[in-house]
């Protein structure tokens, strides 16, 4: 493994953005930093002016697929699509085939990742086959490498089994990720209820349907002394809800997706199944305020909900699968939070790598000497457009197809090893 020089990069470190400096990476570890670092004969040298480095981001919300849909997408190219985002781990969603509620397909998840460079942390269910009546053995799921429980793409309907489904988890420090939605509300909408549902002609999707099961979660933890996190925030409800119960003192964490603080239901009037997500689009009153909860803190991380379909099953609007793929376009998406003054670098990182492993128990990443080198450079103010032919996932329902966005990785790094390098930006 030959050593690797990063000369005159920026660097997030903490709270602080640094000033431009040398790094020097080897056997897998940063060895050093400082303002000129001479290149050992053998190392691979990248001119870092015009680049600033992040710690390797964290996304905790992905859908890989794999095993059972690997023709939407697989470990493999899931994993390659997190780097080329700058992503360096990722926790997946075990609404997979077989579901994630056996100790043998955690193994063959962790074991297929291995040598992807990508961190790769199983979810596993809440409950068997997420059919919502039996508890997994959650002890057993954790020897075997899960990081969180959860029965996402479906809720768990009977609040008694979340409850002690709570309990349980806390009791071996696991966390436990809410999907929220009451299923008979929705009853059959594919978008949000209101201008969206009754321009495209079609049933809706009421907000209270989230709104009612955050509220429930957030009882049940306060009820049982225990912690909840709730996925992809897109309600003001929601949000509301959750700033109230933080003040209280509850231990509820959340999180949110770009499109839900940059777009809203307007998206999907173009009749593109490509833009049908769930929870779905909303309208700009909630864009504001999940944009409002994420600048104070009330939201904890920014993730993707990376849900790939094949092109196919996208085709028919009325008939698509809910789900959008987005992890390596993310940082970009996100980086408007920056480039508008909203955000500070190191804050966004916080939503986007600090906050994320927090919430999960893993170890933090750090540009600092001796740290393991696990690291994204990006380009702040290279302006791309997002083409999914281009991506490196196997679906193609990209949220930002078409799109300029300002801001790029163009390396990422984990081990110590390229594992993710932009020749059309470097040229």
């Amino acid at each position: 493994m030959k050593p690797i020089l990063i000369q005159h990069v920026q660097a997030v470190q903490g709270s602080t953005l640094l000033p431009r400096c040398d790094i020097l990476i080897a056997e897998g570890k940063i060895q050093q930093m400082a303002v000129k670092i001479l290149p050992p004969s053998d190392a691979k040298v990248i001119d870092g002016t015009k680049l600033t480095a992040l710690p390797g981001l964290f996304d905790m919300h992905v859908h890989l697929r794999d095993p059972g849909q690997t023709y939407k997408e697989d470990i493999l190219s899931g994993t390659a699509a997190a780097l080329a985002g700058g992503i360096t781990g990722l926790a997946c969603m075990p609404n997979t085939s077989p579901a994630i509620d056996s100790p043998e397909t955690v193994r063959y998840i962790c074991e297929k990742a291995a040598k992807t460079g990508v961190k790769v942390h199983p979810v596993g269910c809440i409950t068997k086959g997420l059919q919502g009546e039996v508890l997994c053995d959650y002890n057993e799921l954790k020897q075997a490498g899960i990081c969180a429980i959860s029965d996402d793409g479906r809720p768990v309907e009977q609040a008694e089994i979340m409850r002690k489904a709570l309990i349980q988890a806390f009791d071996i420090q696991l966390s436990v990720i809410s999907h929220c939605e009451d299923l008979s509300i929705i009853d059959g909408g594919i978008v949000n209820q209101g201008t969206a549902s009754e321009k495209l002609g079609v049933k809706g999707m009421d907000r209270a349907s989230e709104d009612i099961i955050t509220a429930r979660e957030i009882l049940l933890a306060a009820s049982t002394h225990t912690a909840i996190h709730i996925a992809h925030v897109s309600t003001k409800g929601s949000v509301e809800m959750i700033r109230h119960a933080k003040a209280q003192g509850i231990q509820v964490t959340c999180e949110t997706c770009p499109h839900y603080f940059l777009m809203t239901e307007e998206a999907v009037l173009s009749h593109d199944a490509d833009y049908r997500m769930n929870p779905p689009l909303r309208t700009e009153e909630d864009r504001k305020a999940v944009l409002a909860g994420l600048l104070d803190g009330t939201i904890d991380c920014i993730v993707t909900d990376h849900a790939p379909h094949a092109p196919e099953e996208k085709a028919v609007f009325e008939t698509a699968p809910n789900g959008v793929i987005g992890m390596e376009t993310s940082l970009a998406a996100s980086l408007k939070l920056v480039h508008a003054g909203l955000l500070t670098l190191p804050q966004l990182v916080e939503r986007m790598a600090d906050n994320p492993r927090k919430i999960l128990g893993l170890p933090e990443v750090q540009i600092v000497p001796g740290a393991d080198a696990e690291l994204t450079l990006v380009d702040l103010d290279y302006c791309w457009k997002v083409e999914p032919e281009k991506l490196h996932s196997k679906a193609r329902n990209a949220i930002w197809k078409n799109k300029v966005l300002k801001g790029k990785p163009v390396l990422t790094i984990t081990g110590g090893e390229i594992r993710y390098y932009d020749d059309t930006v470097f040229g």
